[in-house]
């Protein structure tokens, strides 16, 4: 199914129908402040494997998830006084921190290092769909793993073979993925270089 919502004033009939189809168990594709991404409410273990599987992406690798604001954040990581005023200045933005997590987050959504990956885009749509929706979904580019990411939602559907269960189509985005940050240790460490600037953290 194809979505189209507006990007600056989404309608809350169609956020309504996105969130149903999340809580029915569905996967969808959305928009972000980056690119489109994928993903599923991150208590669905069955869409999360799914995804894993449509992406033809190792397990070992957890993705990161959508946030609506900072309040939800503290919910599934812990965060310290330092970290909290990075997120709370550069978020919403094209960043993912990455943070030690609590035990309310799904073990497929851990790493080893007993940590996750979490953002807060800027983006009107995807975080109108996590306020309804109540809790967190799985953020994750929309491509296969080691392909480049499209900017065009019309492409989406063909690059999954149809196996998603909606598509939100927010326009013509970027390929460009969010920077990764480590806020875990006292020094904010860069683990990936993305749309957001990162010259704060030398």
């Amino acid at each position: 199914m194809f979505v189209r919502i507006h990007p600056e004033q989404p309608q809350a009939r169609l956020i309504t129908q996105v969130v149903q189809c999340l809580r029915d168990g569905g996967i969808i594709a959305y928009p972000t402040d980056t690119t489109y991404g994928i993903g599923c409410s991150i208590f669905n273990k069955k869409g999360i494997e799914r995804i894993y599987q449509m992406k033809q992406r190792e397990q070992k690798k957890p993705f990161s998830f959508i946030c609506p604001d900072i309040s939800e954040v503290a919910r599934f990581c812990r965060v310290s006084n330092t970290a909290f005023k990075i997120i709370k200045r550069y978020l919403p933005g094209p960043y993912t921190f990455v943070l030690e997590a609590t035990r309310d987050v799904p073990d497929l959504l851990v790493t080893r290092q007993k940590t996750v990956g979490i953002r807060i885009p800027d983006n009107r749509i995807c975080l109108d769909i996590v306020q309804m929706l109540g809790n967190p979904i799985v953020t994750t580019s929309a491509n296969l793993s080691g392909e480049e990411p499209t900017a065009d939602p019309s492409f989406i559907d063909d690059i999954f073979s149809g196996r998603l269960d909606m598509i939100v189509d927010g326009g013509i985005l970027t390929t460009d993925v969010s920077s990764v940050v480590s806020l875990v240790g006292d020094t904010p460490e860069v683990l990936r270089v993305g749309m957001g600037d990162v010259s704060w953290c030398s």
